[in-house]
């Protein structure tokens, strides 16, 4: 039997024994070693939120068990009679899992991880892949001045991203004084606090003219009503955070038509699934340059880990992200720990 964390009902997660799932002829059964978890669109299905994906709406009935997690590493340990590039004992990160103790994911899901990459980092690939579409499509230019608003996981991550592709300076953008300190440790060169009645003018102070990129994270109408505020004439918005709620109030004419904003698109889904080209890399390419990214130091995604788990203290866990508005930014399940 495999086992795996279930949301079983509202705020309530258990880990279960499960049935081990079949293998395709294009699959490879990974054990998982590590796995992250994705604090908003995690919380939002433990919540019982209706609105869980870009598919749903806030008519949907709420169903439970519900099945979470879909950045994960570990090791293979079959392969399917289709596999070509994978064989067992190879360490991968896998896009699309779920927290459990074995996945069954199509070859195509799974990258070679590097040989000085460790579980814990990769374990975050394909959930940094998220931002760094995202900074992609906003066609970053280095030396252009960059903003992040909103410091949870998808923003940390996206400091460190924007860090290594040049932007300068990077202002992060968080009312948490915790989180703008570690987005200071991690690459930002300024953090301010949004709630601060000047707070677009001390934007303007470090830019001159303002924002040439904004990554927008937090997925809410004021989010993006104080990031147009920042930005300098004719630049782009990346809206990456989930927008959960369509209750949205801009001044379209004043903040985005005149000065000639882009609002850019940049859910995970909105990218090419086989062929990357400038600007729109598929999930696998940017799972591979993470790595690479990682395996030669330019970005390290260990440093900003703040707890690590057994999945037997899953229940203790999701009941905190339910609850907590104070929730560390990045936790992992360890399932080596299970199985000492």
């Amino acid at each position: 039997m495999d086992k795996q964390i279930v949301f079983t009902e509202k705020n309530k997660a258990l880990l279960l024994d499960v049935g081990s799932q079949p293998l395709g002829e294009n699959q490879v059964r990974v054990k998982t070693a590590f796995c992250t978890i994705s604090n908003g669109t995690e919380r939002a299905n433990l919540i019982a939120d209706p609105c869980v994906s870009i598919y749903s709406s806030p008519t949907d009935e709420v169903v439970f068990p519900r099945y979470v997690g879909y950045s994960a590493a570990g090791t293979v340990v079959e392969c399917g009679a289709g596999v070509t590039e994978l064989q067992v004992g190879d360490r991968v990160a896998m896009s699309w899992t779920k927290h459990r103790s074995y996945n069954v994911i199509n070859e195509n899901d799974a990258v070679k991880i590097p040989e000085g990459v460790g579980f814990s980092e990769a374990s975050m690939a394909h959930i940094t892949s998220f931002p760094l579409a995202a900074i992609r499509k906003a066609r970053l230019e280095i030396g252009e001045s960059a903003m992040v608003m909103g410091l949870g996981i998808l923003g940390l991550l996206a400091v460190g991203l924007l860090r290594a592709a040049g932007a300068v300076p990077v202002i992060a953008v968080d009312p948490r004084s915790d989180r703008r300190e570690k987005a200071l440790a991690f690459g930002a060169d300024f953090a301010f606090d949004p709630l601060e009645p000047d707070f677009a003018q001390r934007v303007k102070s470090v830019t001159g003219d303002g924002v040439n990129v904004a990554i927008e994270v937090t997925g809410r109408g004021e989010g993006l009503n104080e990031a147009l505020d920042c930005m300098a004439k004719y630049g782009r918005v990346s809206l990456l955070g989930c927008t959960r709620s369509s209750d949205f109030s801009v001044d379209y004419y004043r903040k985005v038509h005149g000065p000639g904003i882009s609002l850019i698109g940049a859910h995970t889904m909105a990218r090419p699934s086989y062929e990357s080209s400038s600007g729109l890399f598929t999930t696998r390419d940017d799972v591979k340059t993470l790595l690479a990214l990682c395996d030669k130091g330019r970005i390290d995604l260990k440093s900003i880990v703040d707890e690590i788990h057994s999945p037997e203290e899953c229940e203790e866990v999701f009941l905190r992200l339910a609850t907590d508005g104070d929730f560390p930014t990045v936790v992992q399940f360890d399932w080596e720990k299970l199985q000492q």
